[in-house]
């Protein structure tokens, strides 16, 4: 199941699930189910992308023989078999499904079992006799899960923010969250999203809603808490080998599949490290599509370094070519399908990797997020511990660098609506702590909202092997010189990748925060373009959030060569798709 949808405590909790269902087929385009409860004042629903159970008799909603428990899933939870294995004498299975197993878990466990779940996932349990909805989303929020409170006092929940806004909730936009977008590059505020009324479920949170309309939130996942204080001070030998244990194992786990599985793959060091990974999997390796995106400009393309990674294997490469053409198009329908801001450029091109991996038959793709995050890969990183305390705020937006942002084109009454991030508390060292603020509040939350969009938009399931919980809290756990070591993050990664670097590959790719022309092609080709995006959003906030003058004086600067970051143009683009989405009609909510 990859698209789910609830409702509890409204009259229109049939209408409203059956909207958000047909809102969200391409996200599971194999199957659809909806059932209702309690007289119709409780409903759930989902959209099925088989890929673990592919027998049509397993794509139902999953209910305990006592009919107490139903329960909907979104993600993967990889050690099903082990948990099916434990649970075997405590229920009798009917489907293949890790789904079944989850409900199998809840029923055994309750809420409890979440910690047993190794994997990514957004769960809807109704409990029939406790009369509550639990909503429950993974450690780091891979999957989504987000909520509305109607008119009559009820709640909605659905995968997508775009489901919800098709379906009947007010397309109202948070201006609070609009304004740190716009002001310094804050895509992702905690529990807010860039909508009033629609909130997201937490990364490692578990929420109750309650039929006579009381709620409860649980944080049943706490990163600090798993990681403690204290630095692990083994023999680096020690931790090596745990590390690369750990890796190999969270690798195989994400090739437990029923269906195809696929790589996405650039020419940096995590990419290297899965693939080289993948290879070294005991027995016969997978043959795994391998997928890289191209947009034709030398100075981007890293298609040399993943040619050499693959030659001598058996995996074959995919080039998912993006040309300036595409962009217009390719720009509007992933802007329909989040409503909410994305990376510009390369999020269209990752998106263009997963429209050929579904065309080619490979509905799971496996991609090396979150290295940078756990072990510190980010100049800034370095910085943080060389300079200690005295180190400066780490940017936003990842190799943004000076003219990224353009506060000043902001009126100054909106532009004090922006908050910023704020600093992460709970580990004693400023290094670790900036870790934590990318792994929960900045970086790793806005690179999965991309993911899940992009990758769901064409029924594609992306598995992330580097967010395995496991890995994550070990590597919070390190000293210094196993993340930045000399000056160089991912310092222990480096460390090990060459046990599978195959012979003869190129050397590893610079590290860069952008691989597509983007700047290049909105002062070029895409001028006009952007120009006519960039009026859109002026004609709707131009004098409400923008200062048009300003604007139009920035872009006309930029467009004559003025500054080496297009980020803050992608913005107003941004503000442009939205402006021309088209508005529904007033309907009743849930599509009635």
């Amino acid at each position: 199941m990859c698209g789910i949808a609830g409702a509890v405590g409204t009259a229109d909790a049939t209408s409203w699930v059956a909207s958000l269902v047909r809102a969200q087929h391409h996200r599971g385009p194999d199957a659809h189910d909806a059932r209702v409860f309690d007289d119709g004042r409780v409903a759930l629903g989902h959209d099925r992308l088989r890929i673990v159970g592919l027998d049509p008799g397993d794509d139902g909603l999953h209910s305990t023989p006592d009919q107490r428990f139903h329960l909907v899933m979104n993600g993967e939870v990889y050690n099903h078999p082990e948990l099916r294995s434990e649970l075997a004498a405590h229920h009798r299975f009917r489907t293949g499904t890790d789904t079944e197993v989850v409900l199998a878990a809840w029923a055994r466990w309750g809420p409890a079992c979440l910690d047993r779940l190794v994997g990514m996932f957004a769960v809807l349990v109704w409990d029939a006799h406790q009369q509550v909805l639990h909503g429950a989303r993974d450690r780091f929020g891979v999957k989504p899960l987000h909520h509305h409170r109607t008119a009559d006092g009820g709640v909605v929940v659905a995968s997508e923010v775009a489901a919800l806004l098709a379906a009947g909730v007010d397309a109202t936009p948070d201006e609070a969250r609009w304004s740190a977008y716009l002001a310094s590059g804050d895509q992702d505020g905690g529990l807010a999203t860039f909508w009033s009324g629609i909130a997201a479920v937490g990364a490692g949170e578990r929420v109750e809603w309650h039929l006579g309309g009381h709620t409860r939130t649980v944080r049943w996942y706490d990163l600090v808490e798993r990681v403690g204080p204290e630095l692990d001070d083994r023999p680096d030998p020690v931790v090596d080998e745990e590390v690369a244990g750990l890796l190999g194992e969270v690798v195989s786990l994400r090739f437990r599949s029923d269906v195809p599985v696929g790589v996405a793959l650039s020419g940096g060091l995590d990419s290297s490290t899965l693939l080289g990974l993948l290879d070294d999997l005991p027995g016969t390796p997978p043959r795994a599509a391998a997928f890289t995106f191209t947009t034709g400009h030398p100075a981007y393309d890293e298609d040399d370094q993943v040619v050499g990674l693959l030659a001598g294997g058996a995996h074959e490469l995919h080039r998912c070519r993006l040309d300036w053409q595409d962009v217009p198009e390719l720009a509007a329908d992933v802007h329909a399908h989040l409503r909410q801001p994305y990376g510009g450029v390369p999020t269209l091109a990752y998106a263009r990797l997963f429209e050929q991996a579904r065309a080619l038959g490979v509905p799971v793709v496996l991609d090396g997020q979150g290295l940078d995050e756990a072990w510190a890969g980010y100049d800034y990183h370095a910085a943080a511990a060389r300079e200690g305390a005295t180190a400066g705020p780490s940017p936003v937006v990842q190799g943004a660098g000076a003219g990224a942002l353009r506060p000043d084109c902001l009126l100054e009454g909106f532009r004090a609506l922006a908050a910023s991030p704020p600093d992460e508390v709970g580990l004693p060292d400023r290094l670790r702590r900036l870790q934590l603020r990318d792994l929960r509040r900045t970086k790793l939350p806005r690179a999965l909202r991309y993911n899940d969009g992009v990758s769901m938009r064409s029924s594609v399931e992306l598995r992330e092997p580097f967010l395995d919980h496991r890995l994550v809290e070990l590597a919070l756990r390190q000293p210094p010189h196993r993340t930045v070591g000399d000056g160089e993050g991912k310092a222990l990664i480096r460390r090990l990748t060459p046990r599978w670097r195959p012979a003869g590959a190129p050397p590893v790719a610079a590290k860069r925060a952008v691989q597509t022309p983007q700047r290049e092609w909105l002062r070029g080709p895409l001028a006009p373009w952007a120009d006519q995006r960039i009026g859109a959003a002026l004609d709707r906030w131009g004098g409400r959030w923008l200062d048009a003058d300003a604007v139009q004086t920035a872009w006309t600067a930029f467009r004559a060569g003025d500054g080496d970051n297009a980020h803050f143009v992608w913005q107003w683009i941004s503000l442009g798709l939205e402006a021309e989405h088209p508005r529904p009609r007033p309907a009743a909510q849930g599509g009635g």
